[in-house]
């Protein structure tokens, strides 16, 4: 191919899966490097990954999947980074197509999984929703907000280590920097299997978490495109109230004196948003 291609992989406590996920990838030659990185694990992932032929970063405890994400992607030396989750869910067959489709000029590529590839129902609406709300933030149309296999040019993507946080919205946020700094986003389809072990998503945590997800949507990509719309109808609400007293009291009320104060604010934290928003990205070509 000509580029050398680093593959990494976050892992806690996937000791049924790793070893097997290696293999697939050495069959394949598609590596220049394979990178596990064991966050906490107590069940001896990163041991059976050496076996394996892996090169392990062990976390003496776990800091979560971004923060592995950020380790293996520091530690690469390939030119191009792929990232796979460790529980079997992703298959090494589809390297290629994502490898092969980064190299036609594409900056990040990702494997989009097809309907059916969710957990659960409930998992399913929720990336729907999360990739309608974040292609109108980003005015292109994204297929998989959230999906953990991306292959990226390592340059580009390290780019935008101080962004990414500790948990497990790293995908949320590398595709919406990826688009904010005008980089080309292409997206493959793949099925994706049923995890190996226990998940350790939590639905009433993490759905809360993926709620705040959505904010941070906006307010990384374009905080306007977030603040206007509420700024907007908190100020038809006021205006409303403001004829329904007037033409009922004749008078102007508290309540709608409000109102329009508080458009006003979101208004203006908005505007304040988007400036250090621009200036978060001041360094990207």
């Amino acid at each position: 191919m000509g580029n050398s291609v680093s593959i990494i992989i976050p892992a806690k406590n996937e000791a049924q899966s790793i070893g097997q996920l290696i293999g697939q990838i050495q069959d394949g030659e598609w590596a220049t490097e394979i990178l596990v990185i064991d966050d906490g694990s107590t069940d001896g992932t990163g041991t059976i990954a050496e076996e394996h032929g892996a090169v392990v970063i062990r976390h003496s405890y776990s800091k979560g999947n971004g923060a592995a994400i950020k380790a293996g992607a520091r530690a690469a030396v390939g030119d191009i980074l792929v990232f796979m989750d460790a529980d079997g869910q992703h298959s090494a067959s589809d390297l290629p197509r994502l490898i092969g489709r980064l190299l036609e000029g594409f900056d990040m590529v990702v494997g989009a999984r097809q309907r059916g590839s969710q957990a659960s129902l409930g998992r399913d609406l929720a990336n729907r929703f999360y990739n309608t709300l974040s292609s109108f933030m980003a005015g292109h149309k994204i297929i998989d907000l959230t999906s953990g296999y991306r292959a990226a040019r390592a340059a580009k993507f390290k780019k935008f280590l101080y962004l990414l946080p500790n948990g497990f919205s790293y995908p949320t946020t590398s595709t919406m920097a990826f688009f904010r700094a005008g980089y080309s986003v292409d997206y493959i389809p793949i099925d994706a299997a049923r995890r190996e072990g226990k998940s350790h998503i939590r639905p009433l945590r993490d759905g809360i978490r993926f709620l705040l997800i959505i904010f941070k949507i906006g307010t990384l990509y374009s905080p306007l495109k977030l603040f206007v719309p509420i700024s907007f109808s908190v100020f038809l609400l006021g205006l409303s109230y403001y004829g329904y007293t007037y033409f009922t009291h004749g008078r102007f009320t508290n309540m709608s004196a409000l109102m329009f104060t508080t458009a006003l604010l979101v208004f203006l934290v908005g505007l304040v948003s988007e400036q250090i928003t621009t200036l978060l990205y001041k360094d990207s070509d």
